[in-house]
């Protein structure tokens, strides 16, 4: 008896395993890159393209993941009025939020001040107007590139809210069909099961991103940057934290009943792969898979989790809030309350649809900065040695705002199955990381059911 219990353990056990350690070679690649890029930063610079590579491959499955999801939720939704309701929940909820974001920054960083005191030379000025993007899009601009030139380019040229707008037609025109989309609901249900399968292998590159994200971050910044730049970098990973665990956490306790360290152990290893490659983008497929197998309906996961990324960027905030002050303490010219409101206003407009890549928090500011207060740009070049690091904290907060935001939105529109949530947090139901999908999933957490949907639409 006890050797055929002991068979029947192993196999769970040896399919968890694998995937553990994947994420061990993770944090072990991450110290090796850190050591190389002390020990040899030229050299680590040159690896740059490994980590570039690894997220570049998550990317390109994106778009597809997205459209998939989407058309799965909507699909199999019978009132289209139940979309829009999620929609209009999840737009003002990011706004609110932002703001709430935009608020805690700026007191923050008017208490510590940390650009005092240090001087702007030619040549950071020089590397701040290189910041500068000669084609940054104006409000107009990026409204009207939400709209994809053709209806398959938004896949081909990877625009997140290009690939929403296509996904959110076609769900409401199979909706419309009714059981003469079933075929077709089908089809993008087996493509569906395909992408995450790629997907599952594409993460077996994870450890060898890490690496090389790690090493030439390390090796271009150096030590000197840090330590003249370290109470801004410190504030900032404070003031993050700060929001994530007091507001974000309030809020989940409060609204959904929630412990936000219970949903993020949950979330342990994409938030690892964030800090590996310092790109929430890398986690957005995995974070859409997870929150579905948590319990949330396909139709929140898929409007709140690709909308937010471009509109719920709550760490690009912070991070615009306090850079803005520090460039302009640094620069001599510390603005009044007065001064700072407006701009950082300007700022929260400009941000919308910047991309969870390293770098477009400093070009999005630096863009902002041109367009409002042409003067600072001057002292952009300041923090570009750190904004790597910043861009860590980035990533990590706009993955966290994005996670809670899953939660709480399907929480207000009653399309979160609590008892799933409740055994999914205590381990009692694994995420399967092999395929990524949960193909024996309910209606109301996967969408359209293999043996059900037809069912399903028929009632549509």
């Amino acid at each position: 008896m006890t050797s055929a219990a002991d068979t029947a353990s192993a196999a769970p056990r040896a399919k968890r395993d694998r995937t553990h350690y994947l994420y061990i070679a993770v944090i072990v690649a991450v110290a090796i890159g850190i050591t190389v890029g002390l020990v040899a930063p030229d050299f680590a610079v040159e690896l740059k393209p490994l980590g570039t590579g690894f997220v570049n491959l998550i990317k390109m499955m994106i778009s597809p993941i997205i459209f998939c999801t989407i058309v799965l939720g909507i699909g199999s939704v019978r009132k289209a009025a139940k979309v829009g309701a999620v929609g209009g929940i999840a737009l003002l909820y990011f706004t609110v939020m932002s703001l709430i974001a935009l608020a805690i920054g700026l007191v923050v960083g008017n208490i510590l001040e940390p650009g005092t005191g240090l001087a702007v030379t030619d040549a950071i000025k020089d590397v701040g107007h290189a910041q500068v993007d000669a084609e940054a899009k104006n409000t107009t601009d990026f409204l009207l590139g939400v709209i994809p030139t053709t209806i398959v380019s938004a896949f081909t040229e990877g625009e997140v809210l290009q690939t929403l707008l296509i996904a959110l037609l076609t769900g409401f025109a199979l909706q419309a069909m009714g059981p003469a989309g079933q075929p077709v609901l089908r089809g993008v249900e087996h493509i569906q099961r395909l992408v995450f399968r790629i997907l599952a292998m594409v993460m077996w590159a994870a450890p060898v991103g890490a690496f090389g994200a790690m090493a030439a971050v390390v090796g271009s910044a150096g030590v000197d940057a840090l330590k003249s730049l370290a109470v801004l970098m410190l504030g900032f990973y404070a003031t993050c934290f700060l929001f994530v665990f007091i507001v974000l956490g309030t809020l989940l306790r409060l609204v959904a009943g929630l412990n936000i360290l219970t949903l993020f152990r949950y979330l342990g290893r994409e938030f690892l792969l964030i800090l590996s490659t310092s790109s929430s983008e890398s986690a957005l497929p995995r974070l859409i898979a997870k929150m579905e197998h948590l319990g949330v309906s396909k139709p929140v996961v898929g409007i709140t989790v690709p909308t937010g990324y471009s509109f719920n960027l709550d760490g690009t905030m912070i991070y615009m809030t306090m850079a803005s002050l520090f460039i302009a303490d640094a620069m001599g010219t510390p603005m009044s309350v007065g001064e700072q409101i407006p701009l950082l206003l300007f700022l929260f407009v400009a941000s919308k649809g910047a991309a969870g890549v390293t770098g477009a928090g400093m070009a999005t500011l630096a863009g902002g900065l041109q367009s409002h207060k042409p003067a600072l740009v001057d002292g952009i070049g300041l923090i570009v040695g750190i904004d790597r690091f910043m861009s860590e904290a980035r990533a990590l907060t706009n993955f966290a705002g994005n996670a809670v935001a899953t939660v709480l939105i399907g929480t207000w529109t009653k399309e979160i199955d609590r008892e799933r949530v409740d055994q999914v947090l205590a381990g009692q139901l694994p995420f399967d990381e092999k395929t990524l999908l949960d193909d024996d999933a309910d209606d109301t957490t996967a969408g359209v059911p293999e043996q059900g949907g037809e069912k399903e639409l028929a009632r549509a």
